[in-house]
């Protein structure tokens, strides 16, 4: 018999199998053996934002440059050219900190630069080979590293666009600052944390009553100048211990609790506008204004205002003429007053002690409340006005475009444009300007006569000229080439203040926010490169980046060029644990995929990220994964049997000549190209995933391979019936191996060889679903016979269940059925449909199975039972074979 004959193991050792693909693919550098292959061909590019060259790769990290991976090989096997340039995010906090554990705090910024090259150097090169060994294609050896000198340099062009377009500018205003990391922060570097805070109600002094107001930061209070109240809210004086006390009247109830009050008179915000009120325990007036920034979601209605301590404080104060006033210093400690030295976060306890002292502490009490920490330290932040460099959001209608033009991009899933259009409505001026060492320099200066800061095009382009010549570093460490004292030589450039045309200058050492250095990849890496193209075609990063990355790199596309700077935006969940809970070394629930690729192999975490829904929170573990490794033996245990019975496979036959079961496969494999490429499409990887496992499982392994074994193994090796079927697998392995290969790329090119084929997988296209093969006709016939099928086989398994029969070979089917017409139709196939040795048929209602014992004789050699007449108990199919094969000997 024709037994199947592969050296495609069952066991597959992926850990083992897949580092010799990785081999062969660098032999032939398969990346740009494909980008030659197909240099012709449309471009595509999808536009790695960068991660940050700190530590091992995560869950997180692979989960991103498998999708990736997928979406370049799936555009390559659909005929594009796609060059994938990956990046790293090699500047900031992140890096500087894992430096300085190991340096002394008063390191020179120059050798904690150069320890910070060398540490993001390193993880740069460790990184790219894990990602590698995920089987992720790319110019690995080009990468972009927003370090590079080339790189810095397109990054402050794009600075200077948006300089000389007017949307720089430095203010002293209220920023997120970290008074441990001791820098100023981007909202997208805020992570939101319950906190327990102090929650006070203060007494400000107004002619012979109190206005209330209610605070969760005590220590904000050295900053108040103003208290704002609603213009339209309803405001009332009440009477408490002999206290006059003015708040909104609808908060009445919820301030005064169990205390004994009276009300004595409604109150008008006109009343009150414009008047003074005295600091509870400073020397200062505290000015009313009307600002419908007030609210009755809690407090008093009477809202304690400091500009330097908040951004609605600030706008408020701006509006009324406010003073601002921060005395805190970088270290988060008041440099002035009573408190002079303190921390302001050990503070707040002394200064309630203080109120209650002046009798100005109406109430005091805690508060469980979302708070802004630093993503970096953990640490909780504060809001503290300093000089910075922002971008005004709203110069030349930017926030206004940015938005219109969002109806221009491709959001998936769609709700991501109402979370990143939010967003942007909500987001402030962009603070650009951080106070470390390990950045690209802003290259500003300080005028020493008329003590201002600028920033000009030719301040500019003299930074990027030392910059291209001599590194980053000239321009940090020789301030020779600036100081106005020494004579003027070709060492030395001159530039002059804007204002007063004055050259005696300091040069400042405030670096770029690391979000501007990657918001500007788009420029810096994609649009002047002909290899590339500009805008991308896609942006694919983790949900969070629609406030961090995405907006970074729409703020400056727009700002340079008034077009975003990508076609499509696409956003991934976060990894959870089994349980629902979110991955930290804190917790102990982090689960390295270097661990999951030693144990199990790249391709079974692959096959995780393609069964996902991976647009929404995603969870992974042992458990997880158990049925991940059935899935794909399942799939494996496909291509072994399709390998397996192809081994001899040379001449395929023509579709007149298959029969019913034949066709019904082609037809199903017809849809599930169809359906597998409409997903693919959609970027529903899951989608594939599931429709590809059910194919091998419903349609091939439980149904059409487990039909053919014996036309496979027993008729005659060069039969039609036996061709026949080959055409049919062979049909069904091309189609698949190419459709699971942007996900299963070890296994597919592992199949791929062992159809001796030469090259690699990536090098063919998907296929095609050819129309003369869909046949509706034939699918409906079929699966009403499978349905039969299917009562066929529960009336087996009883009759099995009974030890009647053994083997449903044994079995001699009797059906009465209304479907008599169709069954007749395919009578001769219906002992191989059925995989019994005799049916007969009879017209009858609804539908009657009777299962007997065949009286006939077991065929020695495909253990069919039949009436033979041949003396070695041969049935005749098999007589005939073996009579062949001895003429044809």
């Amino acid at each position: 018999i024709n037994l199947p004959k592969t050296d495609f193991p069952m066991k597959a050792n992926l850990a083992q199998l897949e580092p010799k693909v990785l081999k062969k693919w660098e032999e032939i550098d398969i990346y740009k053996a494909l980008l030659e292959n197909n240099k012709e061909k449309p471009k595509y590019i999808l536009h790695d934002g960068p991660p940050y060259a700190n530590g091992n790769i995560h869950i997180g990290h692979s989960l991103n440059k498998i999708l990736k991976d997928i979406i370049v090989k799936y555009k390559v096997l659909s005929g594009f050219n796609i060059p994938y340039v990956p990046g790293w995010d090699c500047h900031g906090l992140p890096i500087e900190h894992k430096v300085m554990e190991k340096l002394p705090k008063d390191t020179e910024f120059s050798e904690i630069r150069k320890a910070c090259r060398e540490y993001a150097n390193k993880f740069v090169d460790i990184q790219r080979n894990e990602f590698k060994r995920l089987g992720v294609f790319g110019d690995w050896e080009n990468p972009y590293l927003t370090f590079e000198k080339g790189y810095i340099v397109k990054t402050l062009e794009l600075f200077k666009i948006m300089v000389r377009e007017g949307y720089v500018y430095k203010d002293k205003k209220p920023v997120f600052w970290c008074k441990s990391c001791k820098t100023a922060l981007a909202e997208a570097e805020v992570v939101y944390k319950e906190k327990k805070s102090p929650s006070i109600i203060v007494k400000f002094p107004y002619k012979d009553k109190f206005i209330l107001i209610w605070t969760t930061t005590p220590w904000t209070l050295f900053g108040n100048t103003g208290i704002a109240i609603h213009p339209e809210y309803p405001y009332c004086e009440i009477e408490h211990n002999q206290e006059k006390l003015i708040m909104a009247k609808d908060l009445v109830a919820s301030v005064m609790k169990e205390k004994e009050y009276k009300v004595l008179r409604d109150v008008l915000g006109k009343e009150l506008d414009e008047q003074y009120a005295k600091h509870p325990f400073l020397e200062r007036e505290s000015k009313i204004i009307l600002d419908y920034l007030v609210t009755l979601d809690c407090g008093t209605g009477c809202v304690h205002i400091a500009p330097g301590h908040g951004i609605e404080d600030y706008a408020a104060g701006c509006k009324n003429d406010l003073p601002l006033i921060c005395e805190v210093d970088d270290n988060g400690k008041f440099t002035s007053g009573i408190f002079e030295g303190e921390d302001v976060s050990l503070a707040d306890k002394k200064i309630i002690e203080h109120l209650d002292k002046m009798g100005m502490l109406f109430e005091k009490d805690e508060i469980l409340h979302s708070y802004p920490h630093c993503w970096r330290c953990k640490k909780p932040i504060i809001f503290r006005a300093t000089s910075q460099w922002f971008i005004n959001i709203d110069h030349k209608d930017l926030r206004k475009r940015i938005i219109s033009l969002c109806d221009n991009v491709q959001w998936i899933p769609d709700y991501g444009k109402n979370r990143f259009v939010g967003m942007m409505e909500a987001r402030g001026d962009w603070c650009i300007s951080r106070q470390r060492a390990w950045g690209i320099p802003i290259p500003s200066f300080f005028c020493n006569n008329c003590q201002k800061s600028f920033i000009t095009e030719k301040s500019i382009e003299m930074a990027q000229k030392i910059i291209e010549e001599s590194g980053v570093e000239a321009y940090f460490n020789n301030d020779y080439l600036f100081d106005s004292r020494l004579p003027i030589s070709s060492s030395r450039l001159i530039i002059s203040c804007p204002s007063c045309e004055g050259c005696n200058l300091t040069k400042e050492k405030d670096i770029l926010d690391v979000w501007f250095d990657s918001g500007s990849s788009h420029y810096a890496v994609l649009r002047d490169n002909q290899k590339l193209s500009w805008p991308a075609d896609l942006y694919l990063e983790g949900s969070d980046q629609h406030r961090g990355w995405f907006q970074s790199s729409i703020i400056t596309s727009l700002a340079g060029f008034n077009c975003p700077p990508y076609k499509a935006v696409l956003t991934h969940g976060f990894i959870l644990d089994e349980k629902g809970i979110a991955m930290s070394k804190s917790a102990g629930n982090v689960i390295p995929p270097q661990k999951i690729v030693e144990k199990y192999g790249a391709d079974i975490l692959r096959l995780w990220v393609s069964s996902v829904d991976f647009r929404e929170d995603i969870k992974i573990g042992d458990e997880i994964l158990k049925p991940i490794i059935l899935s794909y033996r399942k799939i494996r245990n496909t291509f072994r049997f399709l390998l397996g019975n192809l081994y001899d496979f040379e001449s395929p036959v023509s579709y007149n000549e298959l029969n019913l079961i034949d066709k019904y496969i082609l037809h199903n494999l017809q849809v599930l190209i169809e359906n597998v490429l409409d997903a693919y499409l959609k970027f529903e990887f899951h989608i594939v995933f599931r429709e590809i496992l059910d194919f091998c499982t419903r349609d091939l392994s439980n149904l059409y391979l487990d039909i053919l074994k014996d036309r496979l193994y027993c008729e005659e090796a060069n039969s039609i019936k036996r061709r026949v079927a080959q055409t049919v697998l062979y049909q069904c392995l091309i189609s698949l191996v190419k459709l699971i290969a942007p996900i299963l790329s070890f296994t597919a090119e592992e199949v791929w060889g062992k159809m001796q084929n030469e090259g690699s997988i990536f090098f063919q296209q998907f296929p095609k679903p050819n129309v003369n093969y869909k046949n509706q006709a034939i699918k409906e016939e079929m699966e009403e016979i499978i349905k039969i099928r299917e009562e066929v086989n529960l009336a087996l398994e009883k009759k099995r269940e009974n030890k009647e029969i053994g083997s449903p070979l044994e079995a001699s089917l009797k059906i009465k059925t209304e479907k008599f017409d169709l069954l007749d139709k395919y009578k001769d196939s219906l002992c191989e449909i059925f995989i019994v040795s005799e049916v007969l048929l009879e017209k009858g209602e609804g539908l009657e199975i009777e299962v007997s014992n065949h009286k006939g004789i077991k065929c020695p050699r495909c253990w069919m039972f039949s009436f033979t007449e041949n003396v070695d108990g041969l049935c005749k199919r098999c007589d005939e074979v073996l009579a062949y094969g001895k003429f044809t000997k």
